[in-house]
């Protein structure tokens, strides 16, 4: 902070050299401060949420056997937030033994006891809602009004949960034969291994957390590499809510990353997996958990349509747009991927759209106003790029954006919209995971619909129409797992997330996202006999 006050007294002796200098000093320093501000590290209300080389394993914070680390980066400025621990198979293994030794116990809870601890849980996620914003800015990018957003949502997961928890209902089933009664319970599957992504570091590990000990399931929970601080922070939250040792387990690593995931996959105490990440990772998962044949829930990659008819609401079209495409900087696995617009409204939809992404203001996610932050890396923008400059060359035009942008950092690319989009470019077939929003003519309705399910993976598709009946056609007619109609945000813990095709299968959230975790056990009571007995 000295350096600051010193730097900004420097800049105000210069500036009241001139009259014109002391005309612009405000504008001088405010920008130099903001400048500098973001530069510097990040505060947190609570410093104890900030946990550095431990993970949280058995109610304990403990460091690697090896003592090795890796460091994680800020991906706007590239500068070391800390470092976590290198765990490898020896402490994965420790951990999955402390969720097994955990699991007899907290297995016969009833469901209003886990439904207590879930709800504390929630409500020190909602008390310390900005220091794991703040988390989420710091090394995911995000704008941190985006990343207040995941919070809300990440904590509601375990509010909506701690409601499932009491309500695990079995049925009474008629027997075919009169002397026998049918009955089914619900069970825990047992010890379950969750593996999450970097792009929404605190939703998706409530969202597996949250089912799994509302069922009465421990966990053993490895977090993303890039995306470490927001998971610990979580777990010491946990630790707080006083939820029994050994049933929440987060690990770290990142060299080791697949040697924990075959761990995670191949040993006999874990008995589910649930992994959200890309399609060809979760294929090596799902063949290396037939060994152990274990119980499996695959959130994978997409390739939304975006489809706007030439009877929908342009505006309303136009918005849901930018918030399906643009929405943590185009990284989400249900960001719209390809954007179809009939061709009686094309450059209609174009010129708004376009006009709308001009607006946004790309930086640091601290900074205020900023609209959109960084990629999480730099591999993530070269691919970016890529798609770009093969649409280009295939006849796409750039509309806005379309280039990187060093002068504000390695990570960041231009919020970019492409017009002239045809099905034989990169964009078309692959997901690009990025602020790049291509646009493809489209004549009728079947076209469409076909060009749209043209692709192995289904998670999401979204369409603007005003026609109740195409609605429910068009609806009934994507291969895709979930549908919005007239919105461009669909994600909401009342709301089952997945996919059909190559994009998985299992359920999120929602009253069947428990089901996930359960097994249904029958039981056949015979030789109860027709009549009393006298």
């Amino acid at each position: 902070m000295a350096y600051l006050q010193k730097t900004l007294l420097s800049t105000s002796r210069i500036a009241i050299r001139s009259h014109f200098q002391r005309r612009t000093l405000p504008i001088i320093v405010s920008h130099r401060f903001q400048r500098l501000a973001s530069t510097m590290a990040p505060q947190l209300k609570d410093a104890s949420l900030f946990k550095k080389d431990v993970c949280y394993v058995n109610g304990e914070w403990v460091k690697a056997a090896s003592g090795k680390t890796f460091e994680v980066h800020d991906p706007a400025t590239g500068k070391l937030i800390g470092t976590c621990p290198e765990f490898d198979v020896k402490d994965t293994e420790n951990a999955i033994a402390a969720a097994e030794s955990a699991f007899e116990d907290f297995r016969k809870k009833t469901g209003r006891q886990r439904s207590k601890l879930l709800r504390k849980w929630y409500d020190l996620m909602v008390e310390n809602a900005e220091d794991l914003a703040t988390l989420i800015t710091w090394e995911n990018g995000k704008p941190l009004a985006d990343a207040k957003g995941e919070v809300t949502y990440a904590a509601n997961f375990f509010e909506w949960f701690s409601e499932e928890a009491p309500r695990i209902y079995g049925d009474t089933i008629p027997s075919s034969t009169p002397e026998n009664r049918v009955w089914t319970v619900k069970e825990p599957v047992g010890v379950c291994g969750l593996i999450t992504p970097w792009n929404f570091p605190a939703a998706m590990v409530t969202r597996k957390i949250g089912p799994a000990l509302a069922a009465g399931c421990t966990v053993v929970c490895k977090s993303p590499g890039e995306t470490p601080f927001t998971s610990l922070a979580i777990a010491e939250l946990a630790h707080r809510a006083g939820i029994p040792k050994g049933v929440v387990n987060i690990i770290t690593t990142m060299e080791n990353t697949p040697r924990i995931g075959e761990v995670m996959t191949t040993h006999p105490t874990i008995r589910k997996i649930s992994f959200t990440g890309s399609t060809p990772v979760g294929k090596l998962l799902m063949k290396q958990c037939a060994a152990t044949i274990k119980k499996l829930s695959l959130e994978l990659g997409g390739n939304a349509p975006f489809i706007v008819f030439d009877d929908a609401d342009v505006d309303l079209a136009v918005a849901g747009a930018i918030t399906s495409k643009f929405r943590s900087s185009g990284q989400t696995c249900v960001c719209a991927n390809r954007i179809f617009v009939q061709r009686a409204i094309y450059d209609e939809f174009a010129e708004k759209f376009a006009a709308k992404v001009r607006e946004f203001k790309v930086g640091n996610g601290f900074e205020q106003g900023t609209t959109h932050g960084p990629l999480i890396h730099d591999r993530a923008v070269n691919k970016v790029e890529q798609h770009v400059r093969d649409a280009e060359k295939k006849g796409a035009k750039v509309v806005v954006g379309g280039q990187k942008m060093p002068d504000t950092g390695a990570n960041f690319f231009q919020p970019t919209v492409l017009t002239g989009m045809t099905t034989d470019m990169d964009m078309a077939s692959e997901e690009t995971f990025g602020p790049v929003a291509g646009l493809f003519p489209f004549d009728t309705e079947a076209e469409v619909v076909k060009i749209a399910n043209s692709t192995p993976v289904g998670l999401a598709g979204y369409f603007f129409t005003r026609d109740l009946s195409r609605a429910y056609r068009v609806a009934e007619h994507l291969e895709v797992g979930m549908v919005g109609v007239n919105t461009g945000l669909i994600s909401d813990p009342a709301s089952p997330f997945g996919g059909v095709k190559e994009s998985g299968f299992g359920r999120e959230g929602s009253l069947y996202g428990i089901g996930e975790y359960q097994v249904t056990k029958m039981v056949t009571y015979g030789g109860i006999g027709q009549h009393l007995q006298k």
